[in-house]
């Protein structure tokens, strides 16, 4: 009995050590290869590549993967996009392998420094990270102030010193105050070539090829996914596209103008809406535009609609809600640390748009009602007064020619009194203090029109 019961625990236990080997073997193959994730960084960087790398980083770390390749060949790029992947790149808990395949200009060197292990290919720099603010069209960039060279320097600094690497290289390569004896003099930015990166500790070792990386980097065997953006990342990239969201901004006022100068809400108001919900939420998606742009934008609507139907004439509120409205989408277009010229030139970008919107807005309502699609939007049935119709109360016509006194400021809309009934009434353009003697001069449908006795520069 005891040897049957043994004979059974021994087979138990053969089993389960037979089931357990295959087991062992497939969990050591896959910790041997993996996958490697390669993530290309090519031309311009903008802020449609930050939640790319965003997604590709937390898709490797889901999935347990082995490394993630950053493939970069750029001459830089937006520096907010930069401070943003080298965020991510610090963060991740996936192994980041930066390969500088030709070059790391500017923002490309701050994300190559961010990753775990730097890598340069035959023949590559990486450098010249000085920040500059982008002229007018057909002129060159420009220095910006020292305190955006200082965030950028320091930058640099702690991203090199999280990484183990000589932090006063990275400072050289964005302020030429910096001098390193015998690698830079001081009045020059740092760009190194692979030897010299390789030689003073900057990058980790050289490969010509991807292939080569990966051998080197011990992944062989692994699994190779090249990536790329998918249609939303895409539509982000261009939705942030400075031309497109200068469009969209001046389609976006331009609706909600024409929507205010015609009656009901049609496809005017609809396009503007689409047209400004499209920028928030590309530049929501990049991390530029937040609550407080969006409800300063609000804010800035209401109280232009407050001064348009409640408060006669245009005056303060008026002008305090164009502020808003113009300094939240500004704020929308500008990035992290951002330098008080890249503020300015975002604020014109949005004047620009504003004044183009007016203008067409201005074309539109004159040549609109001559189409054939205005004809359709506009109503334009007359109801002359030779056919019966008058638009004025009967009882508005008794005031014809009467006198009266104005209850209250008319600025130049108000109310007065004639024999003691109060009646709302507008001035024919002057200002009338209260306790003015004033007379009924016209109606016009439902206006009553006076003016100031006794006033020599009002009379008709």
């Amino acid at each position: 009995m005891i040897g049957r019961i043994f004979t059974r625990l021994a087979a138990i236990a053969l089993t389960s050590l037979g089931l357990m080997a295959p087991m062992q073997q497939a969990h050591s193959a896959e910790a041997a290869g993996g996958i490697v994730y390669v993530v290309p960084v090519e031309g311009i960087i903008d802020l449609g590549l930050a939640p790319f790398i965003q997604r590709v980083l937390d898709d490797a770390e889901r999935e347990g993967a082995a490394a993630v390749i950053l493939d970069i060949n750029t001459f830089g790029g937006r520096v907010d996009a930069a401070v943003l992947i080298r965020d991510a790149l610090l963060k991740s808990k996936v192994r980041s392998i930066a390969f500088v395949n030709k070059r790391a200009i500017s923002a490309g060197a701050l994300i190559s420094l961010a990753a775990a292990t730097l890598v340069m290919g035959e023949g590559a720099t990486i450098g010249a990270a000085m920040p500059v603010q982008a002229g007018q069209p057909g002129e060159g960039a420009k220095p910006v102030q020292e305190k955006t060279v200082s965030y950028m320097r320091k930058e640099f600094r702690a991203t090199a010193e999280s990484r183990k690497r000589p932090p006063l290289l990275a400072e050289a390569m964005v302020d030429a105050d910096v001098r390193i004896s015998g690698v830079i003099e001081k009045g020059k930015l740092l760009t190194l070539t692979t030897e010299e990166a390789i030689k003073h500790k900057l990058a980790d070792f050289r490969a010509n090829t991807l292939e080569a990386l990966i051998e080197r980097s011990g992944l062989s065997g692994a699994e190779v996914r090249r990536t790329t953006p998918n249609w939303a990342e895409n539509l982000v990239r261009f939705l942030t596209n400075p031309i497109v969201s200068s469009l969209l901004i001046t389609i976006g006022m331009l609706g909600i103008i024409v929507e205010l100068r015609t009656p009901g809400f049609g496809i005017p108001g609809a396009l503007g809406i689409s047209s400004l919900g499209l920028f928030f939420w590309g530049h929501w998606l990049v991390q530029l535009a937040g609550w407080e742009e969006i409800l300063l934008v609000a804010a800035g609507i209401i109280l232009m609609a407050v001064e348009v139907f409640l408060i006669p004439g245009f005056g303060i509120v008026g002008v305090l809600g164009i502020a808003a409205a113009l300094g939240g989408l500004a704020l929308s277009l500008v990035g992290v640390q951002a330098s008080y010229e890249t503020i300015l030139t975002a604020a014109m970008r949005v004047v620009f748009a504003l004044l183009t919107a007016i203008i067409a807005s201005l074309v539109l309502m004159r040549f609109l009602p001559a189409t054939r699609a205005g004809r359709r939007l506009i109503l334009e049935t007359g109801m002359p007064a030779e056919q019966g119709y008058s638009s004025e109360p009967e009882s508005d016509h008794r005031l014809l020619g009467k006198t009266g006194r104005a209850s209250a400021p008319l600025r130049p809309a108000g109310i007065a009194d004639f024999d003691g009934e109060r009646v709302d009434v507008v001035s024919t353009g002057e200002l009338i203090d209260a306790g003015r003697e004033i007379q009924v001069v016209r109606v016009d449908g439902n206006r009553i029109v006076v003016r100031e006795l006794n006033s020599s520069s009002n009379r008709e």
